[in-house]
């Protein structure tokens, strides 16, 4: 046999049979499938989760639409996917900067479907101690009290995320959310390492002040849930002239004391459940408090086992869920809320393991009105209640909520009427 054919023979022998082709057009054809939808995902979400307009997501979906169409049509197919890829790139880029160009927070609207007179609903940034932060304001009536919602706890939750529960209250008070430094929206307003709880008090301060001046109100009312609740007491004990009322949900009172109780509770729960990979894992971490490298993993890790105790979703589920569908944040807003969340808890948290409202926030000197979940054991209930029955303070008041740790569909019925028919009403009629 010549050279010639024994080459011959030797490339027929390495090419691809005809079911080794049709296998790898299809891998291919999967591939290409693939990354077209996660291209068009964040096209896809706009109207969803953004406060795009709709102008601009149909124009980006149509865009979308074209470069698949160049993808089919134009020869040779190489060039096409190149050039169709290259275009919805470019389309997520758009997408992108759209998002973060439209964010805001809704309008609010009477029944005609039509803004409120003299309604407020503004997402804004301001200047608080030399640094740029967000907040948002809304209200049925700008004449009405005003409610800071500090944040959702953390550190490092931020106020937008769940910003939409407290609007069953804005008829009747003007509900202000906000963004502390280090998370969302202010998540660059000043570098991580100089979050101290000083400059949580002081910025919640500066921002009170802001407020009063801004509305014309003598005081405001202040709302804190977990570590918010933290800074809620520690603002209203050092500025009390400031606040008609502290309004406290899922309260700390003493972290160290109150994460070893949870610590201890999740390995019993492990236990009794048999799941030994977790126990391990818990038991290698050892209890809290935690410090060094990856703090808020160790917490998450018994935490979560705490959600599930609960019947709660899982924070390693709900932190980028959460903040994934608030219209005031654009796609970098809402990464940068979960960045800011781990990266906030690791600097943060460390800095309140000497906390003890028992001995240091035993009196206080505005009305104060704490919420407790019945089943929550993220915020012991059994220390609140001690802590509860300790404090002194112009007037006082433990409400039970049904459900675990903070707000929920379960329990924001019967908050909403506290804080109306209660908080507000007894605020009121004081002379």
């Amino acid at each position: 046999m010549s050279n010639k054919n024994r080459e011959k023979k030797a490339q027929m022998k390495h090419q691809p049979q005809p079911s080794e082709k049709t296998f790898i057009r299809l891998l291919k054809n999967i591939l290409i499938v693939l990354a077209i939808i996660v291209l068009i995902i964040p096209v896809f979400l706009l109207p969803l989760t953004t406060a795009v307009p709709m102008w601009s997501w149909v124009m980006l979906a149509f865009a979308d639409g074209v470069m698949i169409v160049v993808m089919q049509r134009f020869k040779p197919a190489v060039r096409g996917l190149s050039a169709g890829f290259l275009g919805m790139i470019v389309v997520v880029v758009l997408a992108v900067m759209a998002s973060q160009q439209f964010a805001g927070t809704p309008v609010i609207k009477g029944s005609d479907g039509k803004p409120i007179p003299g309604s407020i609903a503004v997402l804004e940034k301001i200047n608080l101690n030399g640094s740029a932060q967000w907040i948002t304001i809304r209200g049925h009536d700008v004449t009405k009290p005003i409610l800071l919602h500090l944040g959702m706890g953390g550190p490092g939750g931020g106020g937008f995320a769940t910003r939409s529960l407290f609007e069953p209250l804005e008829k009747d008070f003007v509900v202000v959310s906000w963004d502390e430094p280090g998370t969302g929206k202010s998540y660059q307003a000043v570098p991580m390492s100089e979050l101290t709880p000083d400059r949580f008090i002081e910025d919640a301060h500066a921002l009170t002040v802001y407020l009063q001046q801004r509305f014309h109100q003598e005081k405001i009312y202040v709302y804190g849930v977990s570590w918010t609740s933290i800074l809620g007491v520690w603002l209203v004990q050092r500025y009390p002239e400031l606040y008609y009322a502290y309004i406290g949900n899922g309260q700390m009172v003493n972290t160290t004391e109150n994460d070893v109780m949870g610590y201890e509770l999740a390995l019993d729960y492990l236990e009794q459940k048999g799941d030994t990979k977790t126990l391990e894992t818990l038991r290698r971490n050892g209890p809290p408090p935690y410090t060094g490298q990856d703090v808020v993993g160790r917490y998450v890790a018994y935490l979560d086992v705490l959600n599930d105790y609960m019947n709660s979703p899982r924070y390693t589920f709900i932190v980028p869920i959460i903040p994934f569908v608030a219209p005031e944040y654009g796609y970098v807003d809402k990464i940068n809320h979960t960045r800011g969340l781990i990266e906030s808890f690791n600097v943060v948290y460390p800095q309140l393991a000497d906390l003890d409202f028992m001995t240091q926030a035993d009196k206080l000197e505005v009305p104060v009105y704490l919420f407790a979940g019945r089943d929550d054991v993220n915020a012991m209930s059994s220390l609140v209640e001690d802590y509860y029955e300790k404090l002194e303070a112009p007037k006082k008041k433990l409400i039970w909520l049904n459900g675990g740790h903070g707000l929920g569909g379960e329990n924001i019925d019967q908050f909403v009427d506290v804080m109306v028919n209660e908080v507000l009403a007894e605020s009121d009629s004081r002379p």
